[in-house]
């Protein structure tokens, strides 16, 4: 079970003006299941995304890349196809020529050129690509294109998650409502390297091309390549920014307004929000963990002590079994890279208990306030280097049982 992570409520999910959504089971992978949806794009919107940096990317990511490059200002990105069960990765020419089909045939059904067409997949590794069912199942899609189609188009998305991840919110910018909507998928392979799962955020803000791809390239950096579940980076990582300009507002075209820093941190916290959701259902997860790095000399330090506690899977069983055993912490911060720690300035905390100063145990520690702590289904480190005034924050989640069973049976 997910941590403290209910499905969102479909009357929470606000329709994004110029968005529109079609979901259809295309039989990608598994017979009885929604697995292909269509995202379609009025004229008129900025598009911008960021990628895996995984060097075996997949077909998709290839494609879209080179799409978006192609994009020039008057013909923006019309539409995503996005379909679960098989990821295209791994599958070579091959796998870029059905990508590529995928593009062309949504292409001509919605009357635009392929390459405003964004192919994105998920699912199995080194599996072929079942192109004619998906190029079956668009026509499907483009039927069933509607504004408030959010909820159904988290579960299409969804391959082990065991929730659909889908949050709204609605933000005052130079004076106008504007909405932002998003959805991802994510419970495993969860890992920095941009992002680690699908993610599409949608808005009808009005923002100029170049500041839509700051913004999503900021964003990213503060929510999705702040998570981990496993630390494998998938080889289909995408986050996707769509914005529409229907907003009734100026648009934003100066990166130093107050107008455009209210926008990056809206999306900032829808994407936060879905990203925190995707390590709640991280794969066999018991325990919701944020781990936060304070008074380092830069962000990279404190990012680096951050993952080296996230990633030790000595620390996460330790959470799982709720055993305070909180050495495996420090060994983790002395590992971390940074060459001239001096550990009697090292602090480390478990929510508010002070467990290690001066280089070891806190005098004032015993393990039953850490027994407590570790019992909590949502849990603090935190981690104050006294080197200098950076800071930053990273959530992960224990490794159970589950998770080995969930990845060994993952093809079955």
């Amino acid at each position: 079970m997910p941590v403290n992570l209910n499905p969102p409520d479909p009357k929470s999910l606000l329709p994004v003006a110029g968005v529109r959504l079609g979901i259809t089971q295309a039989g990608v992978r598994k017979a009885g299941r929604k697995d292909l949806l269509l995202i379609s794009i009025d004229d008129g919107a900025h598009v911008a995304g960021v990628f895996t940096q995984n060097r075996f990317c997949a077909a998709p990511v290839v494609v879209s890349r080179q799409h978006l490059s192609m994009i020039d200002p008057g013909k923006g990105v019309r539409a995503l196809v996005i379909n679960t069960g098989v990821a295209n990765a791994g599958t070579g020419a091959e796998g870029l020529a059905r990508a590529r089909q995928t593009c062309a045939d949504a292409a001509q059904l919605l009357g635009c050129n392929a390459s405003q067409v964004l192919p994105f997949s998920t699912g199995v590794i080194m599996e072929p690509l079942p192109v004619d069912r998906i190029v079956a199942g668009l026509p499907q899609c483009i039927a069933a294109l509607k504004a408030d189609a959010w909820a159904d188009a988290a579960s299409a998305i969804m391959t082990t998650d065991t929730v659909p991840k889908a949050v709204s919110r609605q933000f005052s910018i130079g004076g106008a409502t504007v909405t932002v909507t998003g959805i991802s998928k994510g419970a495993g392979m969860i890992h920095p390297g941009m992002a680690t799962m699908l993610g599409f955020v949608a808005t009808d803000a009005k923002v100029s091309q170049p500041l839509v791809k700051a913004a999503v390239a900021y964003a990213a950096k503060h929510s999705f390549n702040a998570i981990t579940v496993d630390g494998d980076t998938s080889t289909n990582d995408s986050f996707m920014l769509i914005a529409t300009g229907k907003a009734a507002m100026a648009e934003i075209s100066d990166a130093k307004s107050p107008e455009y820093l209210a926008f990056r941190d809206a999306v900032t916290t829808v994407a936060t929000t879905l990203a925190q959701a995707i390590v709640r259902d991280g794969e066999g997860a018991t325990k919701f963990i944020t781990i936060k790095v304070e008074a380092g000399r830069d962000e990279d330090e404190c990012r680096k002590v951050a993952f080296a506690i996230a990633h030790s899977p000595l620390i996460k069983t330790a959470f799982f079994a709720s055993d305070p055993n909180l050495g495996r912490i420090l060994a983790a911060i002395g590992y971390a890279g940074i060459n001239d720690l001096e550990v009697e300035g090292v602090e480390l905390y478990l929510d508010d208990v002070l467990v290690a100063e001066r280089g070891g145990r806190s005098p004032s520690y015993d393990e039953a306030q850490g027994q407590r702590v570790m019992k909590q289904a949502e849990i603090t480190v935190r981690v104050v280097l006294n080197r200098g005034r950076a800071a930053t924050t990273v959530w992960t989640c224990d490794l159970s049982h589950d998770y080995v069973s969930i990845n060994a049976d993952y093809r079955s």
